[in-house]
């Protein structure tokens, strides 16, 4: 290029005016020339005698004189006017190839970049779209004064990329599809392309893909191709570049074959850790992405699922159970995500890429693996509590303890009171919390922002452990001792909020739902095995309060069966423990939860007529059909709890004649044929019809004229015939 032949200093970043102020002024003193032609280069009036004062500038500047000041001085000289008509002619002089005054104005653009402050000028912001367009021009691949203003463009692009607000307006300008174009043509500079679209997926990956998801897409396949292709060190390189291209949605299944191929060639090796490391988070980035989904099913993709949880547990253990060795915390907590692969894997029932001897020596590896990560997380003091590793450490530990609790027991129950501490620090400081998950997410994987797989707080990642361990006495004495109760409660109050009306619910991940339905299976566990606890323990008062508050609107919402199925179950069991207390002596809430409960109960089942029979046969109710299998425990448990409540709360059995259900009941049972109610229907039925016969009078003569005595001798209820033949 003509100015950078004769200057090429001008396309060099200068060193900062504070620091060369006095060498500045000998330069100046030095060189009367230059101050000559800067004043000519100012006082030009016409484009050719600013272009010639230009030529005079760069040939008194020898190489290594200019700096930052400098650099500014020739700016104010010149201005953008004169290299805003050079990027944009579209006739030069006779003689003159058409792109040598635009790479002029590109070099002019370049040597200002150099000063962040130019950098980020809306006179070169609205360059963008035009120097995106010389990244993809078609020209002499040799041509000099080409190659050179492609290097000048790629170094305003990056000098704008490195301000503040720079990535945003590149991927407005249309730079990413750009880049991505350049990049895959592999024409002269494809590699800067290829840095610079890293460093723009780093700033602002989100914003990226949704400019240019198919161009972004289409580099991604080159990559992967040429991950599986790659025969030498650049596979290593490819590792630790591939992870930012994967996209927020799915990934294309030819992109996922050749990853899957090129990593299954690179772990299957033997292997120094840095050519491992990239490896094994470039797999971890495929979980965490696309699940087991990526992995070929059959004996190849077995073997190599195995192979890679087998890799991660033994970098785990080598990390973890060496006390005073540096952890190389990205690698171990990539690892953990291959860990918590293989957990779900082991624990599939259905179409599981693993055998029944694969998974059970993989839960035999893991176990160590949790053994050392139980010994460093035993290790922990205060002070590193709010660190994103011991985050992601316990993450991995609550996931293989929702799965397994029987083995390492007795190493689980010393860890618990830091557990709880642990889950208690994050759950009162939750704002840090939210922001640890997505510290352990750009550590382990990734530098996206985290979606539902890694959620914000660490009580929901215990939760399904605890459900388990409230079982045992051991586990349940210590939870209770370290105040796991009253957190509980606390937590799923809050959490409650955010479901309560008033919040946009269809915005919620499903985490939130889930860890209200697992709080509710630990509580439903204290109050069988220690219902002491319920009932001297004030939160569980709240807890109660908030319950017969709820239920009411949440058995209207559609799609929310199952949540309302553990609030009334819990509802009505801890009822009957609180049973003195006034809130349940027929207040408006009270009335509002039991029959809010009745409707729970007594809509799951309905009369649906056979064809070729004169009788109906008793069925699951629509709404109820699909989530029966979860659900059903519940229902027998909730209609058992009712029971125990109508003689320890006088008003309740009037309050459900008034409701109709043992009308409706009996009416239901008498429009079917007994033989389609399995005998533990009859039983749940004939628990709460007897009890409300037994409490209540009124009851009593309504199920006789609804044909009670005849209903409960067809089904063999001999309680309830004999009560209702009572007086």
């Amino acid at each position: 290029m003509v100015l950078l032949s004769h200057f090429p200093e001008l396309g060099k970043a200068g060193i900062m005016a504070s620091d060369c102020e006095p060498a500045l002024n000998q330069a100046e003193s030095r060189n009367p020339t230059l101050e000559r032609y800067l004043g000519a280069l100012r006082e030009a009036k016409n484009d050719s005698e600013q272009f010639a004062a230009l030529l005079l500038v760069t040939k008194a500047v020898k190489a290594g004189d200019i700096d930052a000041k400098t650099r500014r001085r020739i700016f104010d000289a010149v201005g953008f006017t004169f290299p805003n008509r050079l990027l944009t002619t579209k006739e030069a002089p006779d003689g003159c190839p058409d792109h040598v005054l635009r790479a002029l104005g590109v070099a002019l653009l370049a040597c200002f970049c150099s000063d962040p402050e130019l950098a980020a000028h809306p006179q070169v912001l609205n360059k963008i779209p035009i120097l995106s367009t010389f990244l993809t021009a078609r020209g002499d691949p040799d041509d000099a004064a080409r190659r050179s203003m492609v290097d000048d463009t790629y170094q305003c692009l990056t000098a704008v990329a490195g301000t503040p607000r720079g990535p945003r307006h590149l991927i407005a300008g249309g730079t990413v599809s750009a880049l991505c174009q350049a990049y895959l043509g592999h024409g002269y500079g494809f590699d800067q392309a290829l840095a610079l679209l890293v460093g723009l997926l780093a700033a602002a990956e989100t914003q990226c893909w949704k400019e240019a998801e198919p161009d972004l897409l289409a580099v991604l396949r080159g990559l992967s191709e040429d991950f599986q292709k790659a025969e030498d060190a650049s596979k290593f390189e490819l590792c630790q570049l591939l992870p930012l291209f994967l996209p927020p949605t799915t990934v294309p299944s030819e992109c996922l074959r050749d990853l899957q191929a090129g990593l299954a060639r690179i772990l299957g090796s033997k292997l120094s850790s840095w050519q491992r490391n990239p490896a094994l988070k470039l797999a971890a980035r495929l979980a965490h992405a696309c699940g087991s989904d990526w992995i070929p099913a059959g004996s190849s993709g077995s073997k190599f699922l195995a192979l890679l949880v087998n890799l991660a547990c033994v970098e785990v253990r080598l990390a973890l159970e060496e006390t005073g060795t540096e952890v190389k915390e990205d690698v171990v907590t990539a690892c953990y995500a291959l860990m918590e692969l293989g957990i779900q894997e082991c624990t599939r029932c259905e179409q599981s890429l693993l055998k029944e001897p694969q998974k059970v020596q993989l839960v035999s590896i893991m176990k160590e693996a949790i053994g050392a990560v139980i010994h460093y997380l035993q290790q922990v003091g205060p002070e590193k509590q709010k660190e994103p590793f011991v985050f992601a450490s316990v993450r991995i530990l609550g996931a293989w303890l929702a799965e397994e609790t029987s083995s390492l027991r007795k190493e689980v129950c010393q860890l618990l009171p830091f557990l709880v501490r642990y889950a208690k620090t994050l759950y009162e400081e939750a704002e840090e919390a939210n922001d640890l998950s997505q510290q352990v997410a750009t550590l382990a994987i990734s530098p996206t922002t985290p979606g539902p797989t890694w959620p914000g707080d660490a009580l929901r990642l215990l939760l399904p452990g605890w459900c388990h361990l409230t079982v045992e006495d051991g586990p349940r004495e210590i939870l209770i001792k370290e105040g796991a109760p009253s957190l509980l409660c606390k937590y799923f109050l809050q959490q409650w909020e955010l479901t309560s009306p008033g919040h946009d619910t269809s915005v919620l991940p499903d985490s939130v739902e889930i860890g209200l339905q697992t709080c509710c299976h630990i509580f439903l566990n204290l109050v069988v095995t220690a219902p002491g606890l319920i009932k001297r323990d004030a939160c569980f008062t709240s807890l109660m309060n908030t319950l017969m508050a709820s239920l009411p609107s949440l058995v209207q919402q559609q799609g929310r069966l199952l949540l309302a199925a553990n609030v009334a179950t819990l509802g009505l069991l801890m009822a009957r423990l609180l049973s003195t207390s006034p809130a349940l002596q027929g207040t408006p809430a009270s009335r509002g939860f039991f029959a809010a409960a009745i409707l729970f109960l007594s809509q799951s089942h309905v009369a649906r007529a056979t064809p070729g029979s004169e009788q109906a046969v008793l069925a699951l109710s629509p709404d109820y059909e699909g989530v029966w299998a979860d659900l059903q425990e519940l229902w027998f448990l909730g209609m058992q709890a009712f029971t125990g409540c109508v003689p320890l709360l006088p008003w309740l059995a009037p309050a459900a004649l008034r409701s109709r259900w043992p009308q409706e009941l009996l009416q239901l049972l008498g429009s079917v044929s007994p033989n389609s109610v399995k005998p533990e229907m009859v039983a749940a039925y004939q628990g709460v019809l007897v009890e409300l016969a037994r409490a209540n009078r009124l009851c009593r003569e309504a199920m006789r004229l609804q044909a009670g005595e005849e209903t409960a001798s067809h089904y063999r209820m001999a309680a309830l015939e004999q009560c209702l033949a009572e007086p």
